[in-house]
């Protein structure tokens, strides 16, 4: 069996916040309504299983929604069920995306003694995270973001920070970059907010393609700059990982959408958590195989769906690296270009020369420091984000 993770929403779509641009709200498939919540006899289940398939790291991705409504209790099973579950030698990883707001010391302690990675979403300033993430009542997120922060820089929690680039920010991509960066946040993910209305136009959040690529080219001229080795921006460790190594290891770099299977609350399984619709339900992990449910043609479709790219981008210099763009940024999710494709054509044109030449340093200083071209677990990763080579771009 090909390698893959889960992307487990154990609360579904339910979070204490209220995002005006949130995708998910709305799109949780066949899910009854609140209170979601995943029960023992489905979590049980899930690690048992997926702990039993050969892989050479299994990984955990943990998401909603807001998964921190769970409570620490359901993550101490988590952890509790993976040591029970996985056999000698094998070795286990957690990835948790959340807001930050619900973070106490007692999760925050639990998520460092057990290794998790936390994803914190954080779009920026106050004046720019506070338009569009605002909590049930109204009021803004911003301070407590900080402070779910704050909770885990205390207990020595690793964490990155996740942007999601809508119309509250994408005109001030040097300002959102400088901001985290000078606030010592220094591994970031930049994800374009695109979203499509009943006739298919953009809605208001959203960002065009044109303002996708001014705001990559932003960033990357302030990283470029100075913040080559300090600084790990997602997106160009993924270049660099792709130019050096061959690797495409982000998804919208692949070729094919069968990187990981999104678990529902009910235990209900989807190809990707954009997609989480009826249409797209593989089936149920109480009743089916990992074999059974990667195996199906609804899934096999999916993932072809990925290389069914336009004409335009078959002629595209850019294709090798864009893989015509994420299936949710192409209308319909079909054939057609991206809607992003102005940006990246602009973002490619401006800072790939730049980045082959970073790969070009890269190659020579690992020949320097392993004749042989090998890496080692604790050396710096290729992609020239600092990290040690077990902790970066997915790669053990």
């Amino acid at each position: 069996m090909r390698p893959f993770s889960l992307l487990i929403k154990p609360a579904g779509a339910d979070c204490n916040l209220r995002c005006e641009y949130c995708f998910y709200l709305d799109r949780c498939g066949g899910c009854p309504e609140s209170p979601r919540r995943m029960d023992d006899t489905t979590l049980d289940a899930m690690i048992r299983s997926f702990m039993a398939t050969e892989q050479p790291h299994h990984v955990f991705g943990w998401q909603g929604g807001e998964p921190t409504l769970m409570g620490l209790p359901f993550f101490e099973r988590v952890t509790e069920l993976q040591m029970k579950h996985g056999r000698r030698g094998a070795t286990v990883s957690n990835g948790l995306q959340t807001n930050a707001t619900l973070l106490d010391d007692a999760m925050a302690r639990h998520f460092a003694e057990f290794r998790f990675l936390l994803g914190v979403s954080l779009d920026g300033p106050p004046e720019l995270h506070d338009r569009f993430r605002r909590t049930a009542a109204g009021a803004p997120s911003h301070a407590e973001v900080l402070r779910g922060i704050a909770t885990l820089r205390r207990n020595r929690v690793e964490f990155n920070i996740l942007v999601l680039v809508s119309a509250a920010n994408v005109r001030q991509g040097r300002e959102v970059y400088r901001y985290l960066r000078d606030e010592g946040f220094l591994h970031h993910q930049y994800i374009p907010c695109v979203e499509f209305a009943a006739d298919g136009r953009l809605r208001p959040f959203s960002v065009s393609g044109p303002e996708w690529g001014d705001f990559l080219c932003a960033v990357y001229d302030e990283w470029r700059a100075a913040d080559t080795r300090r600084v790990s921006v997602r997106l160009f460790d993924s270049i660099l990982a792709y130019v050096v190594d061959g690797a495409r290891n982000a998804c919208t770099l692949g070729r094919d959408c069968r990187q990981y299977l999104v678990v529902e609350h009910n235990g209900d399984v989807y190809p990707c958590d954009f997609f989480v619709e009826p249409s797209r339900r593989l089936g149920n992990l109480r009743a089916d195989s990992w074999e059974t449910l990667r195996a199906s043609e609804r899934y096999a479709e999916f993932g072809r769906r990925k290389a069914g790219w336009s004409g335009q981008c078959a002629a595209c210099e850019y294709l090798d690296l864009c893989a015509g763009d994420c299936q949710k940024h192409r209308p319909s999710g079909g054939a057609a270009a991206s809607v992003l494709c102005p940006g990246w054509r602009q973002f490619y044109g401006h800072a790939l020369a730049g980045l082959k030449e970073l790969a070009g340093e890269i190659r020579a200083q690992r020949a320097a420091a392993l004749p042989r071209g090998k890496v080692g677990p604790n050396d710096s990763c290729a992609c020239g984000s600092g990290r040690k080579h077990k902790k970066c771009c997915g790669r053990g």
